[in-house]
């Protein structure tokens, strides 16, 4: 059995530092980490993904907050109010009619 494990690293010296019992361990510690632990690789880059979305998401809506900001400093006149209430909910003054003019798609 010697003789014939002599003739293998004789024929592949890269053989002898494969079959070392550090190699061994070490090449199963990061397969380990790669693919079975808790914390994997697959698992970091799904999280990573995830992390990206989720701050895509908040730089819109702190885009749609400041813009939110910029229309409510609107509003805080009287004028602005009435006017944006005519033009969102209908509302109307006293003796005042409203007719809503619907315009097809297909002829825009």
């Amino acid at each position: 059995m010697k003789k014939k494990y002599a003739d293998l690293i004789k024929r592949f010296p890269l053989l002898k530092y494969i079959t070392h019992w550090i190699t061994i361990i070490t090449l199963f510690f990061i397969v380990w980490l790669v693919f079975f632990d808790t914390y994997s690789y697959f698992d970091h880059r799904n999280i990573d993904k995830e992390i990206q979305k989720l701050e895509e998401n908040k730089a819109y809506y702190i885009e749609q907050i400041e813009a939110d900001k910029k229309s409510n400093r609107k509003l805080d006149k009287m004028e602005e109010v009435e006017r944006y209430a005519r033009e969102k909910y209908f509302m109307k003054r006293e003796n005042e009619d409203i007719y809503i003019i619907e315009i097809d798609e297909q002829y825009k």
